[in-house]
């Protein structure tokens, strides 16, 4: 199979890739990554010189780099995207820039090009809030930050290439992915990074935000099996194995690295911050997944990984696009408190 991903040099993208070369030897993966912030080619290095691999930087927003890169392809898995939810407060812009037009592009190269096989992934945030049960696939979208509706914006109009055009698609939506080489800005590796210097994590508002938890490795053989099984048109819901509010997480990491309560600081709480998510995952086992790695297991092996790459997250941390962010986003809560 000859695969085009976008955004490969992010965290699930990098993380997929890894997946998909160690496990089908025949597979050949162009990978389109701009390169922003949060992508990384050390995420990939060891593939480096592998000739079923290469990276092109480009834009997904560029038609012109799209379909260059869409020639002779059997078919897309679409990661590239703006995620950062408190990015999208600060500046919605960026993220209607790459999440729907960029999206747009890539489907309007993808019909150009008759790829076989188009898989969007996108996120849980579309469905917004859940008080009580599950979101199903056919549930409507109610996201509630910038970001989530750039998201579902991507969702609906992946939905209307499938029906007007015919376009072999499919959408996934994951839950809160964490494990190895995730940018240390989110929760956890931000949590696991700052305790491991000694510095305070700030936990927002009353810390009760409930969350299911996905490990990266299994969010990767999800998506492998959608491409592989998947029905087009459908949507596949990509749960995790555990699901828990923000204060039993930071206890979980708390008691894995022997931190002491100190160094939790509580915050203002984030604008529109949904209450909690939680998914309906019946599609996804109907293809015949199973998750591999149980949630207490995937978390040890998350710190442990932190722990032995510091390489790896200590130049993203002194960098100046990550230090920009967290002084204004973080520092003056963090005095506050």
């Amino acid at each position: 199979m000859k695969l085009l991903v976008t955004g490969g040099l992010g965290f699930i993208g990098s993380n997929f890739i890894r997946h998909l070369l160690a496990t089908q030897r025949n597979t050949r993966v162009t990978n389109l990554d701009l390169r922003t912030y949060a992508g990384n080619p050390a995420n990939l290095k060891e593939f480096a010189r592998d000739a079923r691999y290469r990276w092109v930087k480009g834009d997904i927003a560029d038609p012109r780099v799209v379909d260059r890169c869409m020639t002779d392809v059997d078919a897309v898995v679409h990661f590239a995207a703006e995620t950062h939810v408190d990015r999208s407060i600060l500046d919605a812009a960026v993220f209607l820039r790459t999440n729907v037009i960029g999206t747009q592009v890539l489907l309007d190269a993808a019909l150009r090009r008759k790829i076989g096989r188009f898989v969007h992934v996108s996120t849980d945030e579309v469905y917004g809030s859940v008080a009580k049960g599950f979101s199903t696939e056919g549930d409507r979208l109610w996201p509630n930050s910038p970001y989530a509706a750039s998201k579902a914006a991507s969702d609906l109009l992946v939905r209307s290439y499938v029906v007007t055009h015919k376009l072999p698609a499919i959408v996934t939506r994951a839950s809160n992915n964490f494990g190895p080489y995730q940018y240390p800005e989110k929760a956890l590796p931000l949590m696991i990074t700052n305790w491991m210097d000694g510095e305070p994590f700030p936990l927002y508002g009353d810390g009760r935000n409930v969350r299911d938890w996905l490990f990266v490795l299994d969010h990767a053989r999800a998506i492998a099996q959608v491409l592989r099984r998947g029905q087009d048109g459908e949507i596949y819901n990509i749960g995790g194995t555990y699901s828990c509010d923000n204060r039993e997480l930071v206890a979980r990491v708390r008691t894995l690295m022997g931190v002491g309560s100190e160094l939790v600081r509580p915050v203002p709480d984030r604008l529109g911050h949904d209450r909690r998510y939680a998914l309906d995952c019946g599609k996804l086992k109907g293809l015949g997944f199973k998750h591999a790695y149980r949630f207490e297991e995937a978390l040890r092996l998350t710190v442990e990984w932190y722990r032995a790459h510091e390489s790896w997250w200590r130049p993203l941390k002194k960098g100046e696009g990550y230090r920009q962010y967290y002084r204004g986003q973080y520092s003056s809560r963090l005095k506050r408190s």
